[in-house]
């Protein structure tokens, strides 16, 4: 079975695809990771200018051999792993936040990424979480949910994970405007917009605890598997 969560940034994808591979013993894969982690690898590598201008050659040299992987830690955490380097805290920064979109709208980053996440559930019950994962990764998936909540929420919800991740400056305004500016990137690019697929069913949690909303999509979940 394969599950499929897109949406909005910060309207609790992972969380809740977390939440259901726990609950159903699925393998978790968390796409968006995995532009973090090239976005990264950019920024360490200096491939970025100061106008957010990307050194798209280099970043395609290195993409072949860069491995991605995920784990898990005692409480269930997603941990994510660049080449045997476990960089989960250093890819959730503002600084990643600010150009992940647009390492993710390189059409050449995007079909290489969508090629691993779909060999990834070859074989495997799987929940995954991203902007296109309904639409273009897995566009026959067996249960499909778009995520969106209200942007104020939203920037509360992200200010809140970034001060316990150690980015103690940056301030509310700062995590709003990113989202929105993501939100329209990720919308507009040419290669895999985000947008919703025909037969997601929607989820607007601007006002439901993380258990309510994963008492409500496990009973789809059921529903299917008894299918």
């Amino acid at each position: 079975m394969i599950i499929a969560i897109d949406g909005y940034s910060s309207t609790g994808k992972s969380s809740l695809a977390k939440m259901l591979a726990i609950h159903f013993g699925f393998l978790y894969v968390d796409s968006g990771a995995m532009y973090r982690m090239v976005a990264l690898t950019v920024l360490r590598e200096g491939w970025v200018n100061d106008n957010n201008e990307l050194n798209e050659e280099l970043i395609k040299k290195r993409l072949p051999v860069m491995n991605f992987a995920f784990d898990q830690d005692l409480d269930g955490n997603n941990l994510s792993i660049l080449n045997g380097e476990l960089v989960e805290l250093d890819i959730r920064t503002m600084e990643v936040n600010s150009i992940v979109s647009k390492i993710s709208s390189l059409p050449f980053v995007r079909s290489q990424l969508v090629s691993q996440q779909q060999k990834m559930a070859h074989g495997k019950n799987i929940v995954m979480d991203g902007r296109d994962i309904g639409t273009k990764v897995f566009p026959d998936a067996d249960l499909k949910l778009f995520m969106k909540a209200d942007a104020d929420i939203r920037a509360k919800r992200r200010l809140k994970d970034l001060r316990s991740n150690g980015d103690v400056n940056v301030t509310i305004n700062q995590v709003r405007a990113n989202l929105i500016q993501r939100d329209s990137d990720d919308e507009s690019r040419k290669n895999s917009p985000l947008i919703k697929a025909r037969d997601a069913i929607i989820i607007d949690n601007s006002n439901q605890t993380p258990d309510q909303v994963f008492d409500f999509v496990s009973k789809l979940v059921n529903q299917r598997l008894s299918i």
